[in-house]
């Protein structure tokens, strides 16, 4: 069996256009991502210590 990448991503692509854009999806992660990563710089400055 041999690897073709160039129709893997040929095939990557006409099913990426037979689903749609999927924006809401994309806009919820990184929502999510930066929601995580300012939770997390929150908790941990408060362990902080200037002695």
């Amino acid at each position: 069996m041999e690897h073709h990448p160039q129709a893997w991503l040929a095939e990557a692509a006409s099913a990426a256009q037979q689903q749609g854009s999927g924006n809401l999806l994309r806009v919820v992660l990184i929502v999510m991502v930066v929601g995580c990563v300012l939770v997390a710089w929150f908790l941990l400055r408060g362990y902080k210590r200037d002695d």
